[in-house]
Parts: C-alpha cells; sequence; structure tokens
C-alpha cells in the first residue's frame, strides 16, 4: 500500500518515496514472527551502526562527487545549504548537512508560538479520552516512553497533548528548539533501533517508546520563557541512527555546547544532530496549555490521501509535511 501526506502550504496530497520499503516490510511481518533472534540482531545497535556505516560513509562515486542531480534526487535544496555542495564526499555529509535556516525557515514572532523542532511529517494527538484528537497508545506508551525511572514526569504530563514529528532520510537533520524555556532535566534512555518506516509503526506497538531516545524536560513558565509549562522533547533513534548529538547554538551553529540541566534554551535554536537514516521527535505538553494548529488538525481527517497509519488506527489519520521552525501550536489562554 502506498503512503501519503499533506503538503502543508496548497493543501496537495503527496505520495511519498520509502526508503527500503520492501525490506522494513519483510523485517517487520515475516522476520519478526518467524525469525525473532534475527529480527532482535539486525534492529540492535551494533548491526544498526554498521549498516549506517555501509549506507552513509562509503565515498560517493566520482561521477557523482558534487552531483547537482543526485543531491535533488536526494530531496536537497541546494540553495539553501551553509557551505559548498560540491564538497559533499560521502552521503553522510549530504544528510548532515547545515542550512541557513535563518534565511530559509522563518519563525513566527509570536511569543506564544511553539515552533516545529524539524523538518518532517507530523500528526497531534492527544492523551485525555474526552478531547476530539484523542490517540489510543500506538506511537508510544506515555510512561514508557520518558523512562521507567522517571515518575514525576509521567504525572507531569498524564492527560496532555503530544505531536510526533516523522524525518525521513532526505530531511535536514539537525533538531530545533520548540519552546523558550530552562532545561528541568536531561536524560537518555536505552533501547533498540526499530525503523521509523510507516510499516514498522503499523507492526510493532509503541515503538518510539522501544527504541532508545533522548528527554529534554523543558519549563516554560521562567522570565523569557514561551509560558505553556512543561514540555517534554524526546528525541528518539532509528535504524542506522548511533546517536544523537547534543550540539545547542546561541548564534547560527557557532559554538555549539551540550545540553544540560539548568541551562535556558531559546525557541528556534539548533540543540541536536541526528546521524543519518530515519528518525522520530515526540513533543509532550501539559494538558490544557496548547492549542494545535487547525490546519494540522484537519489535516489528519482527510478522507482523500491514503496514510498506512488510518488503516492502524481504523480511523482518517493523515500527516502534515511541516518546516522547521514553523508553526505547530499557540499558547491556550
Amino acid at each position: 500500500m502506498r503512503h501519503q501526506y499533506m503538503q502543508r502550504h496548497g493543501e496537495t496530497v503527496m505520495t511519498e518515496t520509502l526508503f527500503a520499503d520492501r525490506i522494513v516490510r519483510f523485517l517487520y511481518s515475516e522476520a519478526r514472527e518467524s525469525a525473532p533472534r534475527l529480527f532482535r540482531a539486525l534492529t540492535g545497535a551494533r548491526v544498526s551502526h554498521l549498516l549506517s556505516v555501509l549506507n552513509f560513509d562509503l565515498p560517493l562515486a566520482p561521477t557523482l562527487l558534487g552531483s547537482r542531480k543526485f543531491l535533488t534526487s536526494c530531496g536537497v535544496d541546494l540553495t539553501e545549504c551553509l557551505g559548498d555542495p560540491g564538497q559533499f564526499r560521502t552521503p553522510r555529509q549530504i544528510f548532515e548537512r547545515k542550512i541557513r535556516y535563518w534565511e530559509s525557515r522563518p519563525m513566527p514572532e509570536d511569543e506564544g508560538a511553539i515552533v516545529s523542532p524539524a523538518d518532517a511529517k507530523v500528526l497531534v494527538g492527544s492523551l485525555h479520552n474526552q478531547s476530539p484528537i484523542f490517540l489510543k497508545g500506538k506511537f508510544f506508551d506515555g510512561d514508557e516512553l520518558l523512562g521507567n525511572e522517571k515518575p514525576v514526569w509521567h504525572r507531569a504530563f498524564d492527560g496532555g497533548e503530544f505531536a510526533v514529528f516523522r524525518l525521513t532520510p532526505e530531511k535536514y537533520h539537525y533538531n530545533h528548539t520548540p519552546v523558550s524555556g530552562c532545561v528541568a532535566d536531561f536524560y537518555e534512555v536505552r533501547g533498540s533501533h526499530h525503523s521509523c518506516n510507516p510499516a514498522a509503526v503499523v507492526e510493532l506497538v509503541t515503538p518510539y517508546s522501544k527504541n532508545s531516545r533522548v528527554v529534554t524536560v523543558i519549563d516554560t513558565d521562567v522570565p523569557g520563557g514561551t509560558q505553556v509549562g512543561l514540555v517534554a522533547m524526546v528525541e528518539v533513534v532509528a535504524l542506522m541512527i548511533g546517536a544523537v548529538v547534543q550540539c545547542y547554538s546561541e548564534v547560527r551553529y557557532e559554538r555549539p555546547q551540550p545540553v544540560t540541566k539548568g541551562m535556558f534554551l531559546r525557541k528556534g535554536l539548533p540543540k541536536s544532530l541526528y546521524r543519518p537514516g530515519s528518525s522520530t521527535d515526540v513533543l509532550l505538553f501539559q494538558a490544557g496549555r496548547v492549542r494545535f494548529a487547525g490546519d494540522l488538525v484537519r489535516n489528519m481527517g482527510r478522507c482523500d490521501a491514503d496514510s498506512r497509519f488510518s488503516l492502524a488506527f481504523g480511523r482518517p489519520l493523515v500527516e502534515t509535511d511541516v518546516a522547521v521552525r514553523s508553526l505547530v501550536a499557540m499558547r491556550q489562554e
């Protein structure tokens, strides 16, 4: 089955080219059931790293070095790259590229705006069963997502809202801060390296809370903050994503520094970098603190797009393609 999503501007239905789709569907259907040991090995950290090296670190063929045709076939807009694309020598350099985000990714000026942490396809939902966008746990288990050792955050986000941002391999792989605030907690949760392909998500219950991930809890109710309560930003690794490199930069990409507790993060700035492949960001909000952008909610209910998520949930559930630093929600007044 094809997988479609909505282009945000123009409301055009787009068909996604899913990388290694046949392999992923085989792995998460037949192999997972008939060869569970092989399945566990293939979704472990060691094999994921090996696949990453094979796919992204081998040099490009000489005829492809700096090739505009090759780069554009990956969905890369050469005009927004920082530096000379002709200097790219491996696929990793392409996927870990820097862009002039201050020019190509404008950010809303409203202080109460919550912005997208990535160039990604997004779904929004609620953990409250009385909400019109209530979604039962398929993408993640809320408590498990935040780590079993952190019950304080389980209670903080109980019944709140969430947004799932699915990055695909051709996307810009830097994550940016969705809100301004002070880091209340920062920690890693170890797990597997499952694919973020929609077929894998549909077949494997709550994959995002089974993968290795980095959790940053941001308190926005501080001077200079976005004033939307606590926000959890969960950066989820995936197949061929070996790590999330924390590299917060106050000025463009200059003087990157690791994220630590107590640090103040300003909205819209580079926070971290995914290694190549596909990956996912999950944002959690406290109940009643945010209101999602209307077009994102409307697009989810479209019946004219074929989404694999619609089959999994038994209702229309269509993603919208969003740009990093673009509006995804507003402060609930």
